[in-house]
């Protein structure tokens, strides 16, 4: 089965339903520039990665390679920093050290091991799972970090704001293992199925990156909740 291409007149339809939110965000007096602002954002962001991987899948260096998964993961450990009410260049490293190191171990797990990937920098492969992992991780550490400020913030005790902090974070990770399947197909096994793949097969793919996503993730927001606690304790940056 051929992937159909969609036409820029169909792809315009499928702003409607977000046009819509934007619509009631202004009805209702809330910030619709922040969403106007975030669509631009995300079709900019898109067209501008579908060139880019254009040029890196071309390029097959692991050099190129390494680089970008070295750049998506700076963004996303900056992005995760966002809930924070303050800020600074130690919360950051933590997030980086915490992603980074979780992030990229689950990678090279996934890709070396499970799917065996050759070589082993391979861009069609290692760009778009570390994305997924970076992703997940990052929204998992912002919960985390969000939380455990919070928490600790109010006076909880330190172990127990962290553990606060954890429980919140893994919500919507484990909500994601109970759906899976029952309320929703996942986008790869969803894709899959589009391009005509078995859905067996399929399925084997989706539990690879449930695991992968839900590791990497929780593991993530475990080490730097660990960093956190620590500074807490010794007000050194990590």
């Amino acid at each position: 089965m051929d992937i159909t291409i969609i036409p820029l007149a169909n792809l315009a339809v499928a702003f409607v339903p977000v046009l819509l939110v934007i619509g009631v965000m202004f009805a209702w007096s809330l910030q619709a520039g922040d969403g106007l602002i975030a669509i631009a954002r995300m079709l900019l962001q898109l067209l501008l990665i579908g060139y880019l991987l254009n040029w890196v899948f071309a390029a097959e260096s692991s050099v190129v390679v390494l680089s970008v998964l070295s750049l998506m993961m700076l963004i996303a450990s900056w992005i995760a920093l966002r809930p924070l009410t303050s800020s600074g260049a130690a919360d950051f490293v933590r997030v980086v050290i915490a992603l980074g190191t979780c992030g990229c171990m689950t990678l090279m797990l996934i890709t070396s091991l499970v799917l065996q990937v050759e070589p082993w920098y391979a861009p069609r492969q290692i760009i778009p799972l570390g994305g997924m992992i970076f992703a997940s991780a990052m929204n998992t550490i912002s919960i985390a970090a969000e939380r455990f400020e919070s928490e600790f913030s109010r006076g909880t005790a330190l172990q127990e704001a962290r553990r606060l902090a954890y429980q919140a974070a893994l919500i919507p990770l484990l909500n994601s293992l109970l759906a899976v399947g029952l309320v929703s197909l996942p986008g790869m096994m969803t894709g899959q199925i589009l391009a005509g793949v078995e859905p067996l097969i399929a399925a084997r793919y989706q539990i690879v990156v449930m695991c992968m996503l839900t590791g990497a993730s929780g593991l993530s927001a475990a080490l730097y909740l660990l960093l956190a606690a620590r500074h807490k304790i010794t007000n050194q940056w990590l």
